[in-house]
């Protein structure tokens, strides 16, 4: 793979830059560095705005309304709207339903399911985790029973991002209580506006409210929303995740925070000396940026190979494993920097000081630094354990 950019990728490179010059709002921009929540305004926004262009659903076949891209393409776009402070794309229904309805749905899903992810009709979440079921997908146990044309489920699902917002869940229900654990669940799509749909906010500790609860009691749900074959919804899940892990990885993400840490760290000094002199620091911040370079060209080579119709598999737990990890390294470093600047809560003149150590948005950034440390110590738990992704590329490469 070469992986220097030509000419014609270079100045799609520009048309990028240029797009997000003329259409990212600055506001918008400093809450994204800044690591501040969104509204849900402000993401429906953002959504509308790269769906006008045609460059919402990126990594979609061009006959369900991707714009055809290169593997490198999709690199350079994901990497210039990082470094942009672009926000990121609600990933549920485009960069995770999306998918699994153009591998496994019926042609009327398509039809009617993939239209509306694009022009934003319905807000998606993901009813993976349980309480007693995280990481361990295989335990669900919300059921399904069929009633005629319909699916009555009852249960319980937890940890669901952005919930209150969205007018649609997709969910993992067991439909074999009998079977063994994974051949016994099923993929169903369910209106979150349906009887019997209880959505309850659960409070993190920083005051924030992104995660729910959501209840089912007695919810009727249509036969046609089921996804693929009844009993065999974890090749659904499966293939979901994969796109689901790779994502977490957020190599973009992580590029933009360890140029703004650069940043930072030439301008903060230890002993009348910038901090980039400082070996033992220098040395953190020369590995995991080499860690993240390897990264890149990991990431290219598994999205060619999604490219060319494979579906990443230990690759993507490579992934999710090692980019967790780079972008937790990246806050621990970014926290140490700011020494006592670092603390959740500041006065005004600690405040005043703090802004004069980064211009721009980077002064709002830096305060964050223990919200966003503290923050992404959920990036190697959450779309499976960085413990259970080893387990499976133990079994997929080693045979373990």
């Amino acid at each position: 793979m070469d992986l220097n950019f030509t000419a014609e990728e270079e100045r799609f490179r520009q048309e990028v830059r240029q797009f997000l010059a003329e259409k990212l709002a600055p506001e918008v921009a400093a809450k994204v560095a800044a690591g501040d929540h969104l509204s849900k305004a402000e993401m429906e926004k953002w959504h509308a705005t790269l769906n006008a262009r045609g460059w919402l659903a990126n990594h979609w076949p061009q006959q369900f309304g991707g714009p055809g891209w290169t593997t490198v393409e999709k690199f350079i776009f994901e990497h210039e709207c990082c470094l942009a402070n672009a926000p990121r794309v609600v990933p549920f229904g485009v960069n995770m339903l999306g998918p699994v309805l153009i591998k496994y749905g019926s042609p009327a899903q398509q039809q009617y399911w993939l239209p509306r992810i694009l022009n934003g009709q319905d807000w998606w979440c993901q009813g993976y985790s349980e309480p007693g079921a995280g990481s361990d997908l295989a335990a669900v146990k919300t059921t399904a029973v069929r009633d005629g044309d319909h699916y009555i489920v009852n249960g319980q699902k937890t940890w669901t991002t952005l919930g209150h917002h969205a007018n649609m869940i997709f969910c993992l229900v067991r439909t074999d209580r009998d079977a063994k654990k994974q051949e016994g669940i099923s993929f169903l799509l369910i209106d979150m506006h349906a009887p019997g749909v209880e959505i309850r906010p659960i409070i993190t500790l920083d005051g924030a409210h992104e995660v729910n609860e959501v209840f089912f009691t007695d919810v009727r749900v249509p036969v046609a929303n089921l996804v693929g074959e009844e009993n065999r919804g974890w090749t659904c899940a499966k293939y979901l995740l994969t796109y689901e892990r790779t994502n977490i990885a957020g190599i973009g993400f992580s590029v933009a925070a360890l140029e703004r840490l650069k940043r930072l760290a030439a301008k903060q000094t230890r002993n009348g000396k910038p901090l980039l002199d400082d070996p033992a620091f220098a040395m953190r911040l020369a590995r995991v940026e080499i860690d993240l370079e390897n990264m890149k060209t990991t990431n290219l080579r598994v999205i060619a190979a999604v490219a060319g119709g494979g579906v990443p598999g230990a690759e993507s737990s490579m992934l999710k494993i090692r980019g967790t990890e780079i972008r937790q390294e990246i806050t621990s470093l970014t926290r140490r920097a700011m020494g006592p600047y670092a603390r959740p809560f500041l006065s005004d003149d600690e405040l005043a000081e703090v802004t004069e150590v980064a211009e721009g948005s980077e002064g709002s950034t830096i305060t964050n630094a223990a919200a966003q440390y503290f923050n992404n110590r959920k990036l190697s738990i959450f779309g499976g354990s960085n413990e259970i992704q080893k387990n499976i590329i133990s079994k997929m490469i080693l045979g373990l």
